[in-house]
């Protein structure tokens, strides 16, 4: 499996904070916010990653994250999304990248408190198809919400006025390689993006998507000024991509 995080983006949501940088470039607590994603990565055994940024400091990445080896990855590539297309654009400039592995994707701005080793393996065993990660959220008007029957998800809401739950899709996701295919079939939403739930529920009419519930908390540093506050006292508070205890 290899790993694709996307850092693009204008920021706008946390104005003036990234008026002269990158918002996956802020500090969270004592690092990088890029760094939390990448761990999480590494942590779950991925060793090659690819990088998609975008904007007026694609080079600022380079400069802090180099070829990796921090990280031990293998391979740490790079590669530039020229302007907002969406999430699903962006996945889409991982085709090449890919070459016919699964993948998971996770956006730049996404902490959890526990590794995602133990998807990562339930998926592997998966062994084709997707797999979302929820986590319940006191406002999922603002996010992708799980339609769920018992322990299936039947649908994705964007950004529901009536949600059907309050178990938001995080902005971490497993697919195998038939994922591009789906992506060259999509069509721009009303504001004119590919969007990753329509992914989603194209996998989901396959009837070949799962979700895991997530342990712990997770954190969307980049939704706005307040949410990026709590993202950085949660952290410092107890630190992120902990291993799970099971005993």
């Amino acid at each position: 499996m290899k790993g694709v995080v996307l850092a693009g983006g204008t920021g706008s949501r946390l104005l003036p904070l990234t008026k002269v940088t990158n918002k996956h470039l802020l500090p969270v607590y004592n690092k990088p916010m890029i760094y939390y994603p990448l761990e999480c990565l590494a942590k779950a055994g991925i060793e090659d990653v690819l990088l998609v940024t975008g904007g007026n400091n694609a080079g600022d990445f380079i400069r802090l994250l180099g070829d990796g080896r921090e990280f031990g990855f293998k391979n740490l590539s790079y590669t530039y999304q020229d302007g907002a297309g969406g999430i699903a654009q962006a996945l889409g400039l991982a085709e090449h990248f890919a070459e016919g592995h699964s993948i998971c994707l996770i956006l730049g701005d996404n902490i959890v408190e526990y590794t995602i080793r133990e998807a990562c393996r339930r998926f592997r065993h998966q062994g084709q198809g997707a797999k979302i990660l929820l986590s319940q959220v006191e406002n999922p008007c603002a996010y992708g919400v799980a339609d769920i029957d018992g322990d299936r998800v039947v649908r994705i809401v964007e950004k529901p006025k009536d949600p059907p739950s309050n178990w938001a899709v995080i902005g971490i996701y497993f697919y195998d390689a038939k994922v591009f295919d789906i992506v060259r079939k999509l069509k721009p939403s009303l504001r004119n993006e590919l969007e990753i739930t329509d992914v989603n529920n194209a996998y989901i009419d396959r009837g070949e998507m799962t979700a895991d519930k997530l342990n712990g908390w997770w954190a969307d540093a980049g939704e706005n000024i307040d949410f990026y506050l709590k993202s950085c006292n949660t952290v410092a508070a107890g630190g992120a991509n902990k291993e799970l205890s099971t005993g």
